[in-house]
């Protein structure tokens, strides 16, 4: 693996594109790209494990769907943007938002539940 890398970030040095280095880490890990991710989590409930920040490991349900956020929860067209590299999400079990760095996933799963949608 550390192969993979050094050779990726040598194929980056050449051609010099962001996306390619992230398509690559993408299929690297076997994870969807940052945007991919972001537009899943628009449609449907996934299953997130990533590496906080103290190096532990966590796996979270969460959205981005309004379908399954509560009314009063949901952003406001004037919430900030989040940081480069850092997804918002809401987190099914804490009923709470969160985030995490997209560099620190892990793995992506769809998650199969009964979760109602609310409305």
């Amino acid at each position: 693996m550390q192969e993979e890398k050094a050779q990726m970030m040598q194929n980056t040095a050449v051609d010099g594109t962001e996306s390619t280095v992230q398509d690559t880490m993408a299929a690297l890990k076997g994870i969807p790209t940052e945007e991919a991710l972001t537009q899943m989590l628009k449609e449907q409930i996934l299953r997130v494990t990533f590496l906080k920040l103290d190096g532990d490991q966590r796996i979270m349900t969460c959205t981005k769907s309004l379908n399954y956020i509560p009314e009063k929860s949901r952003p406001s067209n004037s919430s900030k943007p989040s940081k480069p590299g850092t997804i918002n999400v809401w987190d099914i079990d804490a009923d709470n938002w969160r985030s995490f760095r997209y560099d620190r996933v892990q793995a992506v799963e769809l998650n199969i539940s009964n979760i109602q949608e609310v409305g």
